[in-house]
């Protein structure tokens, strides 16, 4: 099939792709009745951060979604924003964007492929079946020819999978591996078996934060599906709320996105809140996949030792054993996550810059950066809690 054959279209809203064609690209595998990959590409979810005014006009992420079609098919689609900041990737670009100003350049606007506010892996070149090459390529050459023809100074595409980084570096675009902490399901039985394989200083240490935990006075519960209720949702927002306003000033989601995700995204939701003297003290915000359980947000409006430690990694380790899931992802950065059991993985970006100067520059960074990753990568594995004979095994 020729490049020529293939109609590339952009839309500024998710409504002119329609669900049932977004939803064949994002996630085919849910043609078995089955949950998705990762609900974050699926068009409730884009649909919700759009609806709830998460992504729009003011917050600098301006949709521009790219589609590809032969004949009137969509093929592929691609959630791609016009970024004006670099606000709510997790992958951090900020020096490039202060190196390329003080030359004179203008960074912003920039082409971004990325699931807004979410650091969490999956497909970004979304492919009806039987045309992944092609409608991966199409799409990459697509937005790469959107950059040029409005002299943008960039593109590109975070926490992809590691195929789509190999595929696409093939057709010109940088490869920038960075790591995250996740925690693997070796067919634990509970959370016993798990500690059953890490050396006895870590097992006491995590049995004394669990236990501290669960101390506070209260009790923890996690809700899914048709448990929760409104009011849950305003107890985590109070949560949300102290996370954001501490950690990135104004809150990315707005209160409209979780009304949204109660109607049409509790399924794909684990809440895990803590009670203490009748209300809401605190809770973590997680997402179930096909096989993977994804952390996002956390917060409190108590402090308690541990708490924070066993909402967000013991309780998803617990959802994640109990639902026969292969992998907790716990979100961006962290490296107290290592004593907990969760082990330094590779995260994949594109990138693609109009300077060819710029791009040289960049491609150094890159080669420089991932050797240095893949040290600290084989180093904190080997400063992990589990015994080194479960290492061998795992390798």
């Amino acid at each position: 099939m020729s490049a020529q054959e293939i109609e590339i279209r952009v839309v500024p809203h998710l409504s002119e792709v329609g669900q049932a064609d977004w939803d064949a690209c994002a996630c085919p595998e849910t043609a078995d009745g089955g949950a998705p990959n990762d609900p974050f590409t699926t068009y409730r979810f884009l649909s919700a951060l759009e609806q709830s005014g998460s992504v729009g006009p003011g917050t600098g992420w301006q949709p521009q979604y790219i589609t590809a079609s032969v004949e009137g098919q969509v093929i592929g689609v691609a959630p791609l924003y016009a970024k004006s900041h670099s606000q709510g990737e997790y992958i951090f670009d900020h020096s490039w964007a202060h190196a390329y100003e003080r030359a004179g350049g203008r960074y912003y606007p920039k082409l971004q492929i990325a699931v807004p506010h979410t650091p969490a892996t999956g497909r970004r070149f979304l492919t009806r079946t039987g045309f992944e090459q092609t409608g991966l390529a199409a799409l990459a050459q697509g937005a790469v020819q959107l950059t040029q023809n409005n002299s943008l100074s960039s593109l590109h595409v975070t926490f992809c999978t590691a195929e789509e980084a190999a595929q696409a570096e093939d057709l010109g675009l940088m490869v920038r591996m960075t790591q995250q902490f996740h925690w693997r399901n070796q067919g634990y039985n509970d959370f016993d078996d798990f500690l059953a394989n890490l050396n006895s200083r870590k097992r006491k240490n995590l049995r004394k934060e669990r236990a501290q935990a669960q101390g506070f006075g209260g009790t923890i519960r996690t809700f899914s599906g048709d448990e929760l209720l409104p009011e849950h949702w305003d107890a985590f927002w109070q949560f949300y709320q102290d996370t954001g306003a501490r950690k990135w000033g104004t809150p990315y989601l707005t209160r409209r996105f979780f009304d949204i995700a109660q109607e049409t995204l509790r399924d794909d939701i684990a809440l895990v809140l803590a009670e203490r003297d009748g209300r809401w003290v605190a809770g973590a915000l997680n997402f179930i996949g096909r096989d993977a359980l994804y952390g996002r947000y956390w917060g409190c409006i108590e402090h308690h030792p541990c708490l924070h430690f066993e909402l967000c990694y013991y309780q998803a380790i617990d959802i994640a054993i109990a639902r026969g899931l292969k992998t907790v992802e716990a979100g961006a950065q962290g490296e107290h996550k290592l004593a907990r059991g969760y082990l330094p993985t590779p995260t994949w970006s594109l990138h693609w810059m109009r300077d060819r100067g710029f791009a040289s520059a960049v491609a150094e960074y890159l080669q420089a950066e991932r050797d240095a990753v893949d040290q600290e990568i084989e180093i904190l594995t080997d400063y992990g809690p589990f015994k080194h004979v479960h290492m061998e095994e795992q390798e």
